[in-house]
């Protein structure tokens, strides 16, 4: 009985080798190891042996069960090796493939005009300001002088929101913010009739007005600047501003023109053109910005006295910038998301 029985861990190791899967190693192991298996039917009959027996015989089933297990773990680890190996040979990879590139981002070419117009007026001693997009009726339009029947309040123009707010149709704003802020850190100086530090200021940033065509979109971008002092002239402007578009578009070969024109906050105003000497839009006039001197209105909703002080105001276009230094004629390609045609500015 005992050679009958060591020959089992010999039979049970050929069947687990003939074993090609998992479920048939298992069948195979039912035989051996199962609940009416060959070991358990040997531990069965110990019940009819002696006590000497029993001893014996039971460390000798044992011995067997270990060895049919440790065939049994054996088996296992092979087939799991050789369905790891094939995996990797399924998934491996070709690494004689060439690599593919990551491009790399890079800012909207609208983001570069603004970066480069803050450079340009921060050279020139003017500060930034920034400020909320959601306004009140008094920043976006009382405070600048604009009349309850004017059609910028319509809302055929303009977004309102919930709670008499709406989506501020220029930065403008942020000029009588930024001015009120202005008068309250000097108001002493105000109050005691020195002269307070000169208020010069941009405030650029992201627009809405119900509007979309091929010049125009319902968010665009703007920004305005403010230069108010006690000796503040229509001539500082047009310095102001010709060294402004020399240096954004990088040639003194251009002409500005100061067209007369009328805005709620300033008087007088004037258009600002250019006109390029050379280049595809050579000889062509073309409307860049508005300006003029500061109402006495918006200047003393400032908190400040018209009759000392006085200073000059301007709009621009950042989008309209960003057009013609890149030779682009229609807008809405600036934020219509096409990647084909962004790249082109990196």
């Amino acid at each position: 009985m005992n050679a009958s029985i060591d020959d089992l861990v010999t039979q049970a190791r050929v069947a687990f080798e003939q074993a090609t899967t998992p479920a048939d190693l298992e069948n195979a192991k039912a035989v051996y190891l199962g609940k009416t298996g060959r070991i358990t039917e040997l531990m069965k009959g110990l019940g009819a042996l002696s006590v000497d027996e029993k001893k014996t015989q039971g460390a000798l089933i044992n011995k067997v069960k270990q060895g049919i297990e440790e065939a049994l773990q054996a088996r296992r680890m092979q087939m799991q090796a050789a369905e790891l190996e094939r995996q990797l040979q399924a998934e491996a990879l070709d690494v004689t493939l060439p690599g593919r590139a990551q491009h790399k981002g890079g800012l909207h070419p609208v983001s570069m005009t603004m970066e480069r117009i803050e450079r340009v007026f921060s050279s020139m001693g003017f500060e930034v300001a920034k400020g909320p997009e959601i306004e009140t009726d008094w920043f976006n339009f009382t405070a600048l002088n604009t009349p309850q029947n004017h059609p910028a309040r319509s809302m055929h123009d303009t977004f309102y929101v919930e709670g008499g707010h709406l989506l501020r149709t220029h930065t403008s704003p942020m000029q009588i913010r930024h001015a009120v802020q202005h008068v309250k850190r000097h108001q002493s100086l105000i109050e005691s009739g020195q002269s307070m530090p000169e208020i010069r200021v941009i405030a650029p940033g992201r627009t809405y007005r119900v509007d979309s065509d091929a010049t125009h979109s319902p968010m665009f971008h703007q920004c305005e600047g403010l230069w108010i002092g006690e000796q503040v002239s229509f001539k500082d402007l047009k310095v102001v501003f010709t060294n402004f578009c020399k240096m954004f578009f990088e040639s003194d070969d251009l002409i500005l023109r100061f067209r007369p024109s009328f805005f709620p906050f300033t008087e007088p105003s004037a258009e600002i053109d250019i006109q390029f000497a050379s280049g595809p839009l050579a000889g062509r006039w073309l409307e860049v910005a508005g300006s003029g001197q500061v109402h006495p209105n918006v200047v003393r909703n400032m908190g400040l006295d018209p009759e000392r002080y006085i200073g000059f105001a301007f709009g621009m276009g950042p989008d309209r910038l960003t057009m013609l230094r890149y030779g682009v004629n229609d807008l809405r390609l600036f934020f219509d998301g096409d990647l084909r045609f962004l790249h082109q500015f990196q």
